[in-house]
């Protein structure tokens, strides 16, 4: 699915946590973790969909990302405009790993999606 593919897709769209890290994602699913009620993590239908930025390889990509439970989908990967990754990879000092997206690469985000 290519972003514009996305954009078509307004349940997805709508469903998009835009403040969900890769890190509190990890903790709601699979860790148990105090961040969100109890009762949340009693439902495991509960569903978090979210953008991370993936620094594994070269070069960074955007992923966004069903999480269910255990299970977890990469419903899409792109990359992000030449300067706006440019810039993503000067201010992350290259250091490799999954982010959550912010700043300039979320504002981009929204406006492709218009959200």
């Amino acid at each position: 699915m290519r972003l514009k593919d996305i954009k078509k897709d307004l349940n997805i769209v709508n469903s998009v946590d835009w403040d969900m890290t890769p890190e509190e994602a990890i903790a709601l699913h699979l860790e148990w973790g105090q961040l969100r009620g109890q009762a949340y993590y009693r439902d495991h239908n509960n569903e978090t969909v979210y953008f991370a930025i993936n620094t594994w390889k070269n070069p960074p990509i955007v992923t966004l990302v069903k999480r269910k439970g255990f299970d977890s989908e990469e419903l899409s990967t792109f990359r992000m405009p030449e300067k706006i990754e440019k810039r993503f990879i000067e201010s992350n000092g290259k250091h490799k790993g999954v982010f959550a997206v912010e700043g300039e690469v979320r504002d981009w985000l929204k406006k492709e999606l218009d959200c």
